[in-house]
């Protein structure tokens, strides 16, 4: 089996994890790097996030050939994929051109800054001829997955609640302080959880979002309740997301869902985080190891080497995630419910 050839832009924390995946991998070769910061080019710098086992450096940057503009990476003709985990504001441009030279691009989340420029990024990428994706790893995330799958199958009647809690103290630096490059934890923290949302119950009828800034100047706390209609939707349906708590707060990754005839919690911090409440019993429930990067790609891959598009998540549900994360800022800047429909 031919290896594909990686490209890897931005060697940050999410780049870095993304290097981890595709060094265990033998059906992928990491032939080019790209990173403005010299010390991580040359493997002597790291960056380090809020997920415990990710990032661990398992490739050596030298391997591969080393550029300090992402630009120069794109002309290297032996990239076929590219995985762009830049800043935020440079996911456009850098995702535009590499498919404008046939390369298949996996961009990280949030697709782009605003839901303008990710609709503009999607019908782009529908005339191109190499095929594109956004990270979005909750879908892939053990116990996570558990839960997408019990709520289509019905297997524990409908659903009549759920919320979802994604919390963390600030993680600092320069993108990460500004709401004009970061967006605030509404959009590079909570968007995690809209778009789970939309994946597991589809696009809400309005939301009624509160929060508050206290670091970027942009939203860093954020309640919102998501309103669904028709006869199964769901009655409750919140997320809570946030990293404007004190340092030394634990990162907090968690959803309870109450189903006609079970309650499912999942709480990152636990051995066993995933445990079902049925019938007056407490089961812990075995979930696999590992983290949703390895998944999401996982799926671009194969959906490369088979020469079909991706599916499980698409360009168009990255832009989709932050038109949604978008109403739920005009919700707290408004006071008032937002329709989106």
């Amino acid at each position: 089996m031919d290896r594909i050839r990686v490209g890897v832009i931005g060697l940050g924390f999410m780049g870095t994890t993304h290097l981890d995946v595709y060094a265990r991998r033998r059906d992928v070769e990491v032939v080019a790097v790209a990173d403005q910061d010299p010390a991580r080019l040359r493997g002597r710098r790291r960056a380090r996030g809020n997920i415990r086992g990710a990032a661990r450096g398992a490739f050596d940057p030298s391997r591969a050939r080393r550029y300090s503009d992402g630009l120069d990476l794109l002309s290297d003709d032996a990239v076929e994929v590219v995985d762009i985990c830049v800043a935020t504001p440079g996911h456009y441009d850098l995702a535009t051109a590499a498919l404008a030279l046939g390369k298949h691009v996996l961009v990280e989340k949030p697709l782009c800054r605003t839901a303008r420029e990710a609709w503009k990024l999607v019908d782009f990428a529908r005339t191109a001829k190499a095929f594109a994706t956004v990270a979005m790893c909750m879908r892939f995330w053990p116990g996570w997955t558990w839960l997408a799958e019990a709520i289509r199958s019905g297997r524990y009647g409908r659903v009549r609640s759920a919320s979802f809690r994604r919390l963390a103290s600030h993680p600092g630096g320069r993108f990460y302080s500004s709401g004009k490059l970061s967006g605030g934890a509404i959009l590079d923290l909570h968007l995690h959880d809209a778009d789970f949302v939309r994946w597991c119950f589809g696009d809400p009828a309005a939301v009624t979002s509160h929060g508050y800034a206290k670091v970027t100047g942009a939203i860093d706390h954020v309640v919102t309740r998501y309103h669904f209609t028709g006869r199964d939707a769901p009655e409750l349906v919140t997320a809570e997301g946030g990293w404007a708590f004190q340092a030394g707060f634990p990162f907090t990754m968690q959803y309870l869902v109450n189903f006609e005839s079970a309650t499912a919690v999942y709480d990152l911090s636990r051995r066993r985080p995933l445990t079902l409440i049925r019938g007056g019993k407490e089961q812990p429930l075995r979930v696999p190891a590992g983290m949703g990067y390895a998944g999401e790609i996982a799926h671009f891959l194969d959906c490369v080497r088979r020469g079909v598009a991706p599916w499980l998540v698409t360009l168009e549900d990255g832009a989709a995630a932050i038109e949604l994360v978008e109403a739920e800022a005009r919700s707290v800047r408004t006071g008032r419910t937002v329709s989106l429909r």
